[in-house]
């Protein structure tokens, strides 16, 4: 049996995995809680995840009906670009801040200033730095916080950390650490001097973990950790890797010619690709993949934490939200929503606020708040992955995973606004599953089973949820989207 545990901002779930079996034998989650501040401060505290992580390991072995020592290695699939930085003793010496965290958009230009632009970035790092990336956290403590800061010891990603929890080693991977903005991503190394104009007082050597390859292992389980999980003496932790890395081999995106979309907290679109991508665009990451070669990436920061803002503000559950999608046309009546409630990563707007435009005594009812809200940040992926390029283009498919995915409305809502067919695998939840089939992988590949032949037997589409091009809905959506296009031209024209 394999675990796979994933991180995530509003919670932590764990899957049992049967590889023999070919399904997940039972899954748990636990909440995590958001500390916000009015000036884009979004903050979490490690030891939080720690338990979350305990609750749910348990209560999933528990569904599965196992002995939980039968459990042979655990992965650990984790929320991008957090800064955990720990003391000497491991211990945080700040809450983690996290990818949706936008109070650091001044440090960010300011470091992209220093590395020469995006012409600079692009040959340092092989990607253009973005708020919400490690980098400008770690500067922002420096400022503001010097005490903290000069107790650092450690510099961690949120899988790290609890990689470093489990094994006691601190190691991490390509994928999560090209979204540090202290990375080549081309050359899979740690940039020392980048790293030098983040933090000049910082031994890299010292503070920044050890980088191995995807398909090792972290470590093994310590002995204490062992006993409280009742696992064996000699359980396996895989390299483990960002959701959106591990999101992809949920999805089986570990080869050229599909896409995977997620519309989670935040909104991802990525591509595999053999080699590193240089694009035209600066918003498009040229991240590395969590099972060898590159995953080309766009990230949007409000997809379902944008719903369920206003979702929430109407006293709806999801069936009744649903509903009201259901329930409003193609446009919303010409309600528009520019849903950037955390800021925007893409376009770059980090200090952005939401807009809903168009309302009149007519048309703002329930349904089209609800309706506008969800088609805004389905314009925001479409933007996304109009900026992919050719890497989308020859794509004749979206595997879609998060929990937006589970709305049969909101899935068709995404093949008329892309243009492309739908479909989920059966589990949505493609981070842990993805997590968990990397720890087969590693557990495995001294036997020659290699993550292409696990991906093969485990990654079912559910075909229930296909969903096809409606040629009437794509027609009507292409004006609708162009209505969208105007009011983000004319909120970045403001913005600049």
């Amino acid at each position: 049996m394999y675990i796979g545990v994933d991180c995530g901002t509003q919670s932590t779930k764990v899957v049992v995995l049967d590889v023999e079996g070919e399904c997940i034998l039972g899954e748990a989650s636990r909440p995590h809680r958001l500390i916000e501040g009015e000036n884009g401060r979004r903050e979490q505290r490690p030891g939080d995840w720690v338990e979350a992580l305990r609750g749910a390991f348990a209560e999933a072995v528990a569904r599965a009906g196992i002995d939980s020592r039968a459990i042979r290695a655990i992965g650990v699939s984790g929320q991008q670009h957090g800064m955990v930085a720990l003391d000497g003793r491991g211990e945080p010496v700040h809450p983690a801040k996290l990818w949706c965290d936008t109070e650091t958009a001044a440090w960010n230009a300011g470091l992209v200033a220093r590395l020469g632009g995006e012409a600079g970035c692009l040959d340092k790092l092989g990607l253009v730095l973005q708020t919400g990336y490690t980098a400008s956290k770690i500067a922002w403590l420096r400022d503001t916080h010097p005490d903290a800061y000069h107790r650092i010891d450690s510099l961690l990603l949120p899988h790290d950390y609890l990689n470093f929890w489990l094994t006691g080693e601190r190691v991490t991977e390509a994928g999560d650490a090209s979204g540090t903005g202290y990375f080549d991503t081309r050359s899979r190394r740690w940039r020392h001097d980048v790293l030098a104009e983040v933090a000049p007082e910082l031994d890299a050597e010292r503070v920044l973990p050890r980088l191995i390859d995807a398909q090792e292992r972290a470590g093994i389980v310590r002995p204490e950790v062992a006993r409280a999980l009742g696992l064996a003496e000699d359980v396996l932790v895989a390299s483990g890797g960002g959701d959106n890395m591990l999101g992809a081999i949920g999805t089986g995106n570990i080869r050229p010619g599909l896409v995977t979309l997620s519309l989670g907290t935040s909104g991802t679109v990525c591509a595999h690709s053999p080699e590193p991508v240089v694009a035209d665009s600066a918003m498009v990451a040229n991240f590395c993949s969590s099972s060898g070669g590159w995953l080309p990436l766009v990230c949007t920061m409000n997809v379902t934490s944008a719903t369920t803002r206003v979702r929430e503000l109407f006293g709806l559950d999801l069936a009744g939200f649903g509903e009201r999608l259901a329930g409003a046309p193609i446009g919303a009546e010409g309600v528009t929503v520019l849903p950037f409630f955390n800021g925007e990563r893409v376009p770059m707007l980090p200090e952005a606020t939401a807009s809903f435009l168009g309302l009149t005594s007519v048309n703002t009812t329930q349904a089209n708040l609800c309706r506008a809200v969800a088609e805004g940040a389905t314009f925001g992926m479409r933007y996304g992955l109009e900026l992919l390029g050719g890497l989308a283009e020859g794509a004749s498919q979206i595997r879609l995973i998060g929990g937006g995915a589970n709305s049969p409305v909101w899935r068709q809502m995404v093949a008329d606004i892309t243009g492309t067919q739908v479909i989920c695998p059966e589990i949505t939840d493609a981070a842990a599953l993805g997590a968990a089939l990397q720890a087969a992988w590693c557990h495995r590949r001294e036997q020659g089973v290699t993550l292409e032949q696990l991906c093969a037997r485990l990654v079912h589409l559910d075909e229930r949820s296909l969903a096809d091009p409606e040629p009437a809905s794509v027609a009507a959506y292409q004006g609708v989207y162009a209505r969208y296009r105007e009011a983000l031209a004319e909120r970045h024209a403001v913005a600049c």
